[in-house]
């Protein structure tokens, strides 16, 4: 690629909310947040990912569908970046993504439990059943946690006591 044809950096932010989070289709990657940075270094474009934690399974996947997406659209020179500092959080996660998730059954986060991790940590370790979570399917706040892992690492299992329905919450790892 001729640096005079490069693409702007708000186009590739543009190409990059296409590529849909692999566990979760319905939200894109730049909408979760882990797409930290786009930037070129000469005429070499870099992408800075941080995934949801490091232990991530979908990394690979991800990293992939990006790099994908990216070739698709011209862009040859390329260097994926995992930025683990600082570590994802929840509160990256858009309100478009929430509104998202929850019509797709999956309670969105709960917003001031990932900023720095404390009321997640300090409730685990009290034993604390976590935060108080609406179910995604009839809105109720009479909810429990069934257990902390869910369908993914990401989210963790809950049901709902009012509509008797079981979903995900997306969780602060």
């Amino acid at each position: 690629m001729s640096t005079t044809l490069l693409p702007k950096t708000d186009e590739i932010w543009t190409w990059l909310a296409e590529v849909p989070d692999p566990e979760i289709p319905v939200v894109s990657v730049t909408e979760l947040g882990i797409i930290r940075d786009v930037r070129y270094e000469g005429d070499r474009l870099v992408v800075a990912v941080t995934p949801t934690y490091s232990g991530c399974p979908a990394t690979a996947v991800i990293d992939l569908m990006i790099e994908e997406k990216l070739r698709e659209k011209g862009v040859e020179n390329l260097r994926l970046e995992r930025r683990l500092s600082p570590p994802w959080t929840t509160d990256w996660v858009t309100q478009e993504a929430r509104e998202k998730l929850k019509t797709f059954g999956i309670a969105p986060p709960v917003d001031g439990t990932a900023s720095d991790g404390l009321r997640s940590r300090a409730a685990r370790m009290s034993g604390a059943s976590g935060p108080d979570v609406a179910c995604p399917r009839c809105g109720s706040m009479d909810t429990e946690r069934v257990s902390q892992y869910g369908s993914t690492p990401c989210k963790a299992a809950w049901r709902c006591r009012a509509c008797l329905e079981p979903f995900d919450y997306f969780k602060c790892i």
